[in-house]
């Protein structure tokens, strides 16, 4: 393994190039960056933590453990409506990340810096006799009040969900060891989708004023669901046979139907679920056909007790073990 260079000189030679110049991260030089919300906006501010083995492997590529670490923290962003301008970074390098690993590492940053339109604004470094842990804290903004939150949801609320569920749950499986009997090109479509989540930061801010309620699916479809359904106090059904699935995904359920459990509950899919009345159709419709983001309405928000449900198709309530990630 290569010799780690010092921690100030890994700083200046990896890092603060990263800061593009942005005023107020005085090239990453102090211990504390400035900035100033837009007119009219406030900021958002969201913290997720990756650690290796937990939530990625050991070998896997850096650039892409970058990258996964910033777009998972957009997504929260894109769940509030919020457009983001830069991160914060905490790096806890264990034993095994050496200066290739760290230049691969932020040259995804900056491949997805671009590609996000941010900038790192400060952080932490320092080193961890076990794995490497990685912390980002995403920093947005939303225009004042709009913020979209997990409380507003209200009966006779459809509920919509982007793009497909339980890709990156069946991939995880994938790179575990599985395969389902799935040819190559559909085994790569779900492990891309388990290393690499799109967060939806457009479709966040159109919801802008349309969506009652909404939140990414990081944990779960069901689990994260009632959060909405307990900070709402509201029951919301879901239709199993609605739930959109990638032809990969549907391959694999066709042989083995069980496997709807990770689909409603093996998280990491970075979508946006969210609850819209029946007028917000039309926009809806709207969004989806300049978005090119597949918009599908998977259930329905009803008086009751906050719970979530998933019917099959003769109205039967389905029952899974797992409903969720929970970290501890």
């Amino acid at each position: 393994m290569n010799e780690v260079t010092g921690e100030f000189d890994m700083i200046a030679r990896l890092f603060a190039p990263l800061t593009d110049g942005r005023p107020g991260t005085f090239d990453l030089r102090n211990d504390a960056a400035t900035f100033v919300a837009s007119p009219g906006h406030e900021t958002v501010i969201t913290l997720d933590t990756l650690c290796e083995g937990i939530h990625f492997f050991g070998d896997d590529d850096p650039a892409g453990v970058a990258r996964k670490l910033l777009r998972v923290n957009l997504s929260d962003l894109a769940a509030m409506g919020a457009r983001p301008f830069g991160y914060l970074l905490s790096l806890a390098r264990g034993k095994s990340q050496d200066d290739p690993w760290l230049e691969a590492f932020a040259a995804g940053l900056k491949e997805d810096q671009k590609l996000f339109g941010v900038t790192l604004l400060g952080g932490d470094t320092t080193r961890t006799e076990k794995g490497l842990v990685l912390s980002l804290t995403a920093l947005g903004e939303v225009p004042m009040g709009k913020a979209l939150p997990r409380s507003g949801a209200q009966p006779g609320d459809s509920v919509v969900v982007s793009g497909t569920l339980g890709d990156a749950a069946l991939g995880l499986c994938i790179l575990q060891g599985k395969n389902f009997g799935l040819d190559a090109a559909n085994r790569a479509h779900l492990v891309d989708r388990y290393h690499l989540p799109q967060p939806r930061l457009q479709l966040g801010h159109r919801l802008v004023g349309v969506a009652h309620a909404c939140l990414d699916v990081s944990d779960g479809l069901l689990g994260d669901l009632e959060h909405i359904a307990q900070a709402s106090e509201v029951t919301i059904q879901l239709d199993a046979s609605a739930l959109p699935l990638s032809a990969a995904a549907r391959s694999v359920l066709n042989a083995d139907a069980q496997l709807l459990s990770n689909v409603v509950g093996g998280g990491d899919d970075y979508e946006l679920v969210f609850t819209v009345p029946a007028s917000a159709r039309p926009e809806l419709a709207r969004i989806e056909g300049e978005s090119g983001i597949p918009l599908t309405v998977i259930g329905d928000v009803l008086p009751g007790p906050a719970r979530v449900e998933v019917l099959d198709s003769e109205r039967q309530v389905l029952q899974f073990e797992r409903r969720g990630w929970t970290h501890f």
